[in-house]
């Protein structure tokens, strides 16, 4: 069963592939459209500008993943990866997202300090979770982001920073997570677990 890992020059790639690596997870770093399209399961990784996901429309990436999606094939967003899920971000309003929910991801309010980078809690909204099965509401995990995922249907665990935002969402074969599970510790890695047991 094999993980493709998506490199469209923005991931944190090396730090994805070694937590994935530490759970012997058969994975595939690639940027070809047919390696995605062939895997049994879809991670995004994402660090840096909304913009960077334009690569992932040139490339013919977007149609295998909308289409292995369309499949059933469980799908994993991280940072920006979660991000490129909705419509639309401020960050780059140029650049369409899957639009797989409604919405637009925006920048955190001048009030607090952005980025948000550091550890923060999650508050779980869905018991339900496959992803975050396991996972207390209330236990920490590591941010690094200057625009947020609004509060969705979808939104299975929530964050407090500036007002509330989706930490992780959820819906079918389909998941996201703002945070790093990469650079999460031992929960991080029971969440990439569950992603690979799914």
């Amino acid at each position: 069963m094999t993980i493709a890992i998506i490199d469209y020059k923005a991931g944190n790639l090396t730090s994805v592939k070694k937590a994935f690596d530490h759970l012997r997870a058969d994975t595939l770093v690639t940027e070809d459209p047919r390696e995605v399209g062939k895997a049994d399961k879809i991670v995004l990784p994402g660090v840096g500008h909304f913009a960077a996901t334009r690569t992932l429309e040139n490339s013919g990436i977007r149609e295998a993943v909308v289409d292995s999606i369309e499949r059933g094939i469980p799908f994993l967003g991280i940072c920006v990866g979660m991000q490129w899920m909705l419509a639309s971000s401020e960050e780059a309003p140029d650049v369409h997202g899957l639009a797989l929910w409604p919405g637009e991801c925006s920048r955190f309010p001048s009030g607090v300090k952005s980025p948000h980078v550091g550890w923060n809690s999650l508050q779980i909204r869905e018991n339900s979770s496959r992803l975050l099965r396991g996972v207390a509401s209330e236990s920490y995990v590591y941010f690094t982001h200057s625009y947020r995922v609004p509060l969705l249907k979808a939104t299975a665990a929530e964050c407090e920073y500036g007002g509330g935002f989706s930490a992780a969402v959820e819906q079918d074969n389909l998941f996201g997570v703002q945070f790093h599970p990469e650079k999460s510790g031992a929960l991080g890695l029971k969440i990439l677990e569950n992603f690979c047991s799914l």
